[in-house]
């Protein structure tokens, strides 16, 4: 596998325990050099997160809280960052954040793989 992702530290917000497990290997599989699964926003120091991190996979809702505030902040911060989840209303996510890929559930990990590579500007944009 090539290593598009080779040597970030990235954070995956995801709630479903499976889901999470597979995107960590994903992300290490394509040479990610840390990775970092949380399942509640509580789980996050919100203040060092773009110390921590070169990029994120945010789910939209984690045990039901939205986490779009949190992508805000990213964003603020400056870590690139993809969504990443099967929540049906795209239109909020389209005008909030025009610029951030979404990969829906169900997804293929090389479309997630290349999203998160391409926000941080390692390949080709999708």
């Amino acid at each position: 596998m090539p290593p598009l992702l080779d040597g970030l530290r990235i954070l995956v917000l995801e709630d479903e325990f499976l889901i999470a497990m597979d995107v960590e290997q994903l992300c290490r599989d394509y040479g990610a050099g840390d990775v970092i699964v949380a399942r509640d926003l509580a789980e996050i120091d919100r203040q060092s997160v773009a110390s921590q991190f070169d990029a994120a996979i945010v789910d939209l809702m984690l045990g039901g809280a939205s986490t779009l505030d949190f992508a805000s902040r990213l964003r603020e911060s400056g870590v690139p960052f993809v969504f990443a989840s099967g929540y049906s209303d795209m239109d909020e996510i389209r005008v909030s954040f025009p610029d951030v890929r979404l990969v829906t559930k169900p997804y293929s990990g090389d479309d997630l793989v290349q999203a998160v590579a391409a926000a941080c500007g390692r390949g080709p944009v999708v």
